[in-house]
């Protein structure tokens, strides 16, 4: 019963199953974007994909002896408990965008600007351990605070406990200017990486019903990811065709003329 297009937890009724991937961004010296599966799980369609997040992250403990520290997500894994576990039990900090409708705190006057009660924008400062706190400071070149009539007494840098908002502060606050590029620049790759299995291995173009059918499947898919990366590994850097028409800038060596 049920429809293969049903969001996850929007039905108990499921047809299928469904296949996720922690994939880790490895850093090679090509150009394009290499995603490499490490923890692929098969489960029933309805089944809440934020479950498979704490388990991914013992398997990687248990058979690679290393967990990643920063996890990029989709909205499946926007639940402030489990983001709490991996935060005060692995240290790792699960960056996902912010629901539509939810409400901000202090000190957030937008998913990317943080201000002051006075209103003097903020920048992040850092992750105090052992007080769970995060916190925040004001530029060195703040608008407001030299009209500001608390500028005597303010320290000029605020403390607000993690666990108030997991996806806001957490272990890497959502308007950081890290969690931002990871937001703009890793998080656009996870489609990315789906369709490539779903498109060019013609899994899109499969239904099984079958578990044991379904985790072989998976298991050939990551296979092909892997020698597909290990291939891609070992091909040598490709230079622009056209780098011997491509014009280059000239230094002259000149001093700068110091000022009388």
């Amino acid at each position: 019963m049920g429809w293969r297009t049903f969001k996850t937890g929007q039905s108990r009724w499921f047809v299928g199953y469904k296949k996720h991937t922690l994939r880790l961004w490895l850093p090679t010296r090509h150009a394009a974007v290499t995603l490499l599966p490490l923890v692929s799980w098969v489960v029933p369609a309805n089944l809440a994909e934020v479950g498979l997040l704490l388990p991914s992250l013992r398997w990687c403990q248990k058979q690679l002896g290393w967990w990643p520290g920063l996890v990029v997500a989709d909205m499946g894994y926007l639940s402030a408990k489990h983001k709490r576990a991996a935060r005060t039990g692995w240290q790792t900090a699960v960056v996902t965008k912010l629901r539509q409708g939810m409400e901000l705190i202090a000190p957030y006057a937008s998913e990317q600007l943080v201000q002051c009660p006075q209103g003097q924008t903020l920048e992040w400062w850092e992750y105090e351990v052992e007080s769970a706190t995060q916190w925040f400071r004001t530029p060195p070149a703040p608008a407001l605070c030299g009209h500001c009539w608390e500028a005597a007494h303010c320290p000029r840098h605020f403390g607000y406990p993690a666990a108030q908002h997991e996806t806001l502060l957490g272990l890497l606050p959502l308007a950081s200017r890290t969690a931002q590029r990871l937001l703009r620049q890793v998080r656009p790759w996870i489609e990315a990486a789906q369709s490539f299995e779903k498109n060019q291995l013609g899994l899109g173009r499969m239904f099984f019903n079958s578990l044991r059918l379904t985790w072989q499947m998976s298991l050939w898919a990551d296979s092909a990811a892997l020698l597909r990366t290990m291939a891609w590994l070992d091909l040598p850097v490709e230079q622009h065709p056209l780098r011997n028409l491509l014009g280059q800038q000239l230094e002259f060596g000149l001093e700068e003329e110091k000022p009388r």
